[in-house]
C-alpha cells in the first residue's frame, strides 16, 4: 500500500511518539529516522536526497504507510507529489523549547557518531550532516536564532502549501482526538503513546543502535 500519512515535522516534535500512534491506528509501518539503519542502503539513498537525486518513492517507501521525522520530512513536498492523496501532518511545538531539546538529543549523539571510526557511524554522521545540520541549518544548528528562524520558516512553508483540508497541523500533548478526526479512524482505547523524552533518548537509541549492528552481523537481537 502507497504512503497514506506524510509527516513534514522536524525531529524532537513528538515524531516517535506520533510513529507508534500512527502505527496503532494502522498505517504501519511508518518511516521514521529509526528505520534508516534497519534498511541496507537507506543512509546513502538519504545523503543522494540530500544532493538532489530522489528516488523512486514507490520503491524506495514499500511497506510503509506513514512517514515521520528527519530525513524524511525535508521531503514532505517530493512525498505528497508521489502520493498526491495522502494528508501531511505537521508536528511542531514551542520553538525554543524545541531547539534545546535537540541541543541536548540528536546534537551530541550525532557529533559522537562522527567521532567513531566504523564505516557505518562515518556514513550515518554524512547523512546527518547533508541532509540536517548543513542542508537544513546550513551548519549552524547551534546558533539558536538561526535554528529556529529555519524551523519556523519550514513550519510555514507547508503550511502556505499544503490544501488546508489535506494538512494537520499537530503539537505534543493534543492527544489522540485530533489525529483520529484528521484521519477518519477511531480513537484508542489507550493512552496516547508518550516516549522519547530527553531523558528516554539516549537508552531508546543505545537499543536501537545495537539491534541495528546485530542485524548488519546477520545475529539474532
Amino acid at each position: 500500500m502507497d504512503i497514506q500519512v506524510i509527516g513534514a515535522g522536524f525531529g524532537r516534535t513528538g515524531t516517535l511518539s506520533l510513529k507508534f500512534a500512527l502505527e496503532k491506528l494502522g498505517f504501519d509501518k511508518c518511516y521514521h529516522m529509526m528505520e534508516v539503519a534497519l534498511n541496507a542502503g537507506h543512509a546513502q539513498a538519504w545523503i543522494d536526497c540530500a544532493a538532489g537525486r530522489m528516488p523512486d518513492w514507490r520503491v524506495f517507501l514499500q511497506g510503509y504507510q506513514a512517514t515521520v521525522d528527519w530525513p524524511s520530512c525535508n521531503y514532505w513536498r517530493e512525498q505528497l507529489q508521489a502520493f498526491p492523496q495522502a494528508k501531511v501532518l505537521l508536528s511542531t511545538r514551542d520553538p525554543q523549547a524545541w531547539h534545546k531539546s535537540v541541543m541536548n538529543t540528536i546534537w551530541p549523539s550525532s557529533r559522537a557518531n562522527g567521532r567513531k571510526d566504523d564505516a557505518r557511524s562515518q556514513l550515518g554522521w554524512k547523512m546527518a550532516c547533508d541532509v540536517i545540520w548543513n542542508g537544513v541549518f546550513d551548519g549552524r544548528v547551534e546558533d539558536k536564532d538561526h535554528a529556529i528562524a529555519c524551523f519556523e520558516r519550514h513550519n510555514q512553508q507547508v503550511i502556505d502549501e499544503v490544501p488546508a483540508p489535506q494538512l494537520l497541523v499537530y503539537e505534543p500533548g493534543q492527544g489522540w482526538e485530533p489525529i483520529c478526526e484528521f484521519l477518519g479512524v477511531p480513537v484508542p482505547d489507550e493512552p496516547y503513546p508518550n516516549t522519547n523524552s530527553t531523558a528516554e533518548f539516549q537508552e531508546f537509541w543505545r537499543k536501537q543502535d545495537e539491534a541495528a549492528r546485530n542485524k548488519a552481523a546477520g545475529k539474532t537481537a
